[in-house]
């Protein structure tokens, strides 16, 4: 009689046994897997505060009040920090308690898997668009904003632009390269003065963007500009030499482009292209350049506005001993 329930129930059991085996197994396999992600987790930081765990991609600054800010870059001048997100610096307002790196995570491949080949996708850096009032607008790679306005970098070449210019700044990440001579994004905010500096550079030889940074310094495109030494229009052209190139009313925008971008092209072939010269005797006058041999004049005035044009277009002006001499 036993043996017959014995006989009954060991297939039962047998199966109880086998479930109680699979059930132990996987527990088994579960905690070694908890274990060693415990231990992975154990031995690997966030990737910021790793030494040498990938290159630095920017800074972390940690206030005082426990707010942290992350930047691209950071500077202590005198005793404030001044941060660059981006193309615009900023300085920072609270207590800063310390700087730290900021570094990218760098993920390893599976062992058995070979590392990615291709070349990671560069980003496209951030460009500006400084807006002026009057509706002129000018794009460039980085500003920089202080008291007295904002100091603007396209290439290697930095310029001011004065704070009552300045309507507003925006941020615009497509950089676009168009075809021409050094050609850059701009517009008088004006279509008709757009159209005019365009047509006539290609007319005459001179580079359009030259005539717009001319147009900018010497009337801010305002056609009606008379300076306090009588020139005229948007080129601010003087009434001898509205004459000389045939412009009978320099406050009309059509008249004024033509003559002023054909004296530009004029000093441009007398001092064989060179801009800074030709800027130079647009100010000062040829004579004044032939005066110092072909130099620019050691006046304050027009070497600032060769400087401030020079830069603003995207060249270094040549230094001239004797110029520099002759002014000290």
């Amino acid at each position: 009689m036993i043996k017959s329930i014995l006989k009954s129930l060991f297939p039962h059991v047998l199966l109880a046994l086998v479930i109680l085996s699979v059930v132990d197994a996987r527990a088994q396999q579960k905690a070694r897997a908890h274990k060693a992600r415990g231990n992975s987790s154990e031995k690997t930081a966030p990737a910021a505060t790793v030494p040498g765990d990938g290159p630095v991609i920017g800074k972390k600054i940690l206030l005082a009040d426990g707010s942290v800010i992350v930047a691209d870059e950071v500077t202590k001048i005198g005793a404030d920090y001044w941060y660059r997100d981006g193309g615009l610096t900023k300085r920072v307002a609270g207590t800063v308690r310390s700087v730290e790196a900021v570094r990218a995570l760098i993920e390893k491949p599976p062992e058995n898997q070979a590392p990615n080949a291709e070349n990671p996708k560069t980003a496209v850096p951030d460009s500006f668009w400084v807006m002026l009032k009057g509706g002129a607008r000018m794009k460039v790679e980085e500003v920089k904003e202080d008291d007295d306005g904002a100091w603007c970098r396209r290439g290697n070449f930095s310029f001011l632009i004065a704070r009552e210019r300045i309507d507003r700044i925006e941020r615009d990440s497509t950089l676009t390269v168009k075809p021409g001579w050094k050609a850059r994004d701009w517009t008088t905010g004006n279509p008709r003065f757009d159209q005019l500096i365009k047509t006539n550079g290609n007319r005459f030889g001179v580079d359009p963007y030259l005539v717009f940074c001319v147009i900018e310094h010497e009337s801010h495109f305002d056609s009606h500009a008379i300076s306090p030494k009588g020139a005229r229009g948007l080129m601010q052209l003087m009434p001898g030499t509205a004459a000389r190139f045939g412009v009978t009313n320099p406050f009309d925008p059509a008249q004024n482009v033509v003559g002023g971008t054909r004296y530009l092209k004029e000093l441009l072939t007398m001092f064989g292209d060179r801009v800074d010269l030709a800027l130079a005797s647009y100010n000062a006058g040829e004579g004044a350049v032939l005066k110092y041999g072909s130099n620019v004049p050691p006046y304050r005035e027009t070497r600032e506005y060769v400087k401030r044009i020079s830069r603003r277009y995207g060249i270094e002006p040549k230094q001239d001993r004797k110029a520099t001499s002759a002014s000290n």
